[in-house]
């Protein structure tokens, strides 16, 4: 029986600080917990500074006849604040699900429905859609401003050029994620036909 024991023991005994050296590295995770404080934060401001150009536009709107052309481009800039802050929502509440801990939140009537099938290549992706929609936003925003001379044809044709880029990289994302999942459906089209699945099975029963 000795010699069994001497065994079992020299299998046992690296393993334990290998065990807690991996335990170590698996609490590291939770060095990124302020950098989504941080996130947090800058909601804040964003917040803060949306409410001053609301109050801009309302001082503006109700205080004297501006030009539409104006009013447009301070509107495009509250929508351009509120997407830049849904971006901020899903890489605070998404990263924080996927890179440190669980929100523990299944079955609140307010989960997200992207964040029960969340994981780093659907995060990507959808950042690089909430990109688009932010960089459509500021496209808008100079075509609005183009017949002023301060815009030139060239800043004009390289931010264009950037949006395109912009929507190859998201496709090209779109496409990796596909092909590494192997053509499978992926795990939002899974999920939304599942429920479906359940419904009819529901409906049938």
């Amino acid at each position: 029986m000795r010699p069994l024991l001497s065994v079992a023991g020299a299998q046992s005994g690296p393993q334990g600080p290998l065990n807690r050296l991996g335990y170590v590295m698996f609490l590291s995770r939770w060095i990124q917990a302020p950098l989504y404080l941080g996130l947090i934060a800058a909601q804040v401001v964003y917040v803060w500074r949306f409410m001053a150009e609301l109050l801009h536009l309302i001082t503006l709107g109700f205080g004297g006849r501006p030009a539409e052309t104006t009013v447009m481009l301070i509107v495009l800039g509250l929508v351009d604040v509120v997407m830049i802050s849904n971006l901020l929502i899903m890489v605070i509440v998404g990263g924080y699900e996927t890179f440190v801990s669980r929100l523990r939140i299944e079955g609140h009537p307010d989960q997200p429905q992207w964040l029960s099938h969340v994981n780093a290549n659907v995060l990507k992706v959808k950042l690089a859609m909430a990109i688009i929609g932010i960089s459509s936003i500021h496209l808008l925003q100079i075509f609005i401003n183009a017949a002023r001379p301060a815009v030139t044809d060239r800043e004009l044709l390289w931010k264009t050029l950037i949006h395109l880029t912009f929507i190859v990289s998201a496709v090209a994302l779109a496409l990796i994620d596909r092909i590494m999942q192997g053509g499978r459906p992926s795990a939002s089209h899974r999920t939304v036909t599942g429920q479906a699945d359940v419904d009819g099975e529901r409906v049938a029963a």
